[in-house]
C-alpha cells in the first residue's frame, strides 16, 4: 500500500445506562481511524484523483475492516456501521471524499458484514483534535431508527494540515431504550391520518 500511514487509532465505548435506566445488554461502539498523509497535497489542483484511488483505496479498506472486526469480536456482531473522513487544513474536502466514497474502499466493509444498507458518512475539514462524528445505521435496514447512532471521537494530534483521517465505525446494537418507532410505522400512521 502506498498511502503513507502515520498511525492507526482505535476507540471503544460501552454504554450501560441511558436516561438513568440501565440495560442488561450494553452496546459497544468501535471507531478505527487511520491517520495518513494526503497524497494529493502540494500538487496544485489535481483534476484526476482516480490513480491514487485505484492504487490504494482497496488495500486501505481491507486493512481497516480486518482490524475493526477483530476489535469488536467478529463481523457477525456488527449491527450498525458508518464511515467518516477529516481532511487537514491544507487539503480539499474532495480529498477526504476520494478515499471513503469509492466502492474499492467501502465494499470491503459491506461484504464483511453482509450488509444491504449504504454506509452513512461524514466528511469535513478540521485540525488536530477536531471532533470526528461517525454516523451509523443498521447494516440491513435504513429505516430502523433504533440504530441511528453516532460515535464521536478525536485524535489530539490529527489531522495535521497535510493529513487525512479516515475512520470506520461500528456498533453491536442500537441506542439503549429506543422509543421513537421507525420509518415504516410513520408511513402507516401518515397513511391512516390521510384516509380519515
Amino acid at each position: 500500500m502506498s498511502f503513507e500511514i502515520r498511525k492507526i487509532v482505535s476507540y471503544v465505548e460501552e454504554i450501560f445506562i441511558e436516561g438513568g435506566k440501565a440495560t442488561d445488554t450494553p452496546v459497544t461502539m468501535v471507531g478505527l481511524a487511520v491517520v495518513m498523509k494526503n497524497p494529493w497535497l502540494g500538487r496544485g489542483f489535481v483534476d484526476d484523483l482516480k490513480p491514487e484511488i485505484r492504487a490504494n483505496c482497496s488495500d486501505l479498506g481491507a486493512l481497516m475492516v480486518e482490524r475493526l472486526v477483530k476489535i469488536i469480536g467478529g463481523a457477525q456482531k456488527i449491527e450498525a456501521y458508518g464511515k467518516a473522513a477529516v481532511v487537514g487544513a491544507d487539503g480539499e474536502i474532495e480529498h477526504a471524499s476520494a478515499v471513503i466514497h469509492t466502492l474499492r474502499f467501502g465494499n470491503h466493509y459491506r461484504e464483511a458484514v453482509k450488509a444491504k444498507s449504504y454506509l452513512s458518512f461524514t466528511n469535513k475539514r478540521g485540525g488536530p483534535g477536531t471532533s470526528i462524528q461517525i454516523p451509523m445505521m443498521h447494516k440491513d435496514d435504513e429505516g430502523l431508527r433504533s440504530h441511528y447512532i453516532t460515535l464521536e471521537m478525536k485524535i489530539e494530534d490529527a489531522p495535521r494540515a497535510d493529513e487525512i483521517v479516515v475512520v470506520l465505525g461500528c456498533a453491536d446494537g442500537g441506542r439503549l431504550h429506543p422509543r421513537i418507532g421507525n420509518r415504516y410505522i410513520d408511513l402507516e400512521e401518515l397513511a391512516a391520518e390521510k384516509a380519515q
